[in-house]
């Protein structure tokens, strides 16, 4: 039986479900959205959904790994904690986790080749943590529903 997010999540038959549901997350997180760094997050968030078609999902997919793999030592505390909600316990450990996930993202602009995907992140990575750290209940939810506790 798998005992690792990584194993859970990213396992063949669950991943494809995982990414339609990150893509709705991220919809919805910047939808709801409001003052300026909001409307930075619209206008960065636009900007990439149309670099190109799939952009978005191609993107989700090929980060996942590596969010999964920044939030596994907290899912695994998490099971020795004995806590009932994954997005409480990050929402607990805010400032960390977001650095953790913001991590990944900063590793990706730092490497990308993508002018214009690097700008939009740039213009919105000051503001960044604020708004990752007001999703991770979600982002806890969303791994708990598909991954056995540890």
């Amino acid at each position: 039986m798998p005992t690792t997010l990584r194993e859970t999540v990213l396992a063949p038959e669950v991943k494809p479900e995982v990414i339609d549901d990150c893509l709705a997350l991220i919809d919805q997180q910047v939808s709801e959205m409001s003052g300026a760094s909001g409307t930075a997050v619209k206008v960065a968030y636009k900007t990439a959904a149309a670099f190109a078609s799939g952009y978005m999902r191609t993107t989700v997919t090929h980060v996942l790994p590596d969010l999964v793999d920044a939030l596994e030592p907290f899912w695994a505390d998490f099971g020795v904690s004995g806590g009932s909600d994954f997005g409480d316990y990050l929402a607990k450990r805010g400032d960390e986790v977001s650095q953790a996930l913001l991590g990944v993202s900063d590793d990706r602009a730092a490497r990308s080749q993508r002018p214009v995907i690097i700008r939009a992140y740039q213009s919105v990575r000051a503001h960044a943590a604020r708004h990752v750290q007001a999703a991770l209940p979600q982002v806890g939810n969303l791994a708990e529903k598909y991954a056995a506790r540890p």
